[in-house]
């Protein structure tokens, strides 16, 4: 089957625009959009200090196929995040230390799979963030098509070409263009809150109490 190629997003943002989301959590982000967008925890950096901030390239891949991951390194942009939904397939790689090469080369910002890597070690020492749901060393087949800027399925979120991915060492966070209106501004505002409560940690204040909570006897009722 041949590979399917959609058009690049017209939604780019350049660095200047990407460069504030570098300071925002995943988890922050998640809280803001009501816990939604939140890749699976199964997907983990391979690396703990790794994380990266792009839009979505995504890949639609054949069980133990990486072909079309090896084409979507033709459409790479820079600092693109390739997303790829590799059916959650734990006993093949469709990724190693050949791929990421190229894929670092070619200023991609970072590689999301929703299956399993190969030459971790590799990968890990390289400086490109690259998350996965499993390492195996058994290789991929090749031939079998795929798809490329299409919509796709990660870890149990949908992804389309051009969305925000907000990777970190807690997980990954997917934010839809038509999420993006004041979501910063949002996210800078629950951080500084955060910082508040901190303080008042400090100064030796409960959470019960800083949040509100009821009485226990009263929690569930």
């Amino acid at each position: 089957m041949a590979i399917d190629f959609g058009p690049r997003p017209a939604n780019l943002l350049d660095e200047a625009a990407l460069a504030p989301w570098r300071e925002i959590p995943s988890s922050i982000i998640g809280d803001e959009v009501n816990r939604t967008g939140m890749l699976a925890a199964a997907i983990r950096p391979l690396h703990k200090a790794m994380g990266c901030v792009g839009q979505a390239l995504t890949v639609d891949c054949m069980v133990g196929d990486n072909a079309a991951l090896h084409y979507a390194l033709t459409a790479l942009w820079p600092s693109a995040v390739i997303v790829a939904d590799g059916r959650g397939h734990e006993d093949t790689a469709i990724w190693g230390g050949i791929l990421h090469s190229c894929a670092q080369r070619q200023g991609a910002g970072g590689v999301i799979l929703d299956g399993a890597m190969r030459d971790s070690a590799e990968v890990a020492g390289s400086g490109l963030a690259a998350y996965c749901r499993a390492i195996c060393a058994r290789g991929p087949h090749k031939g079998w098509g795929g798809a490329i800027n299409r919509p796709i399925q990660c870890g149990g979120v949908a992804i389309s070409p051009g969305d925000l991915i907000v990777a970190d060492q807690d997980g990954i966070a997917v934010v839809r263009p038509d999420q993006m209106d004041g979501l910063l501004e949002r996210c800078r505002a629950r951080l500084a809150k955060e910082e508040e409560i901190l303080g008042r940690i400090a100064a030796g204040e409960l959470t019960v109490d800083i949040m509100g909570f009821p009485p226990a006897e009263k929690i569930g009722r």
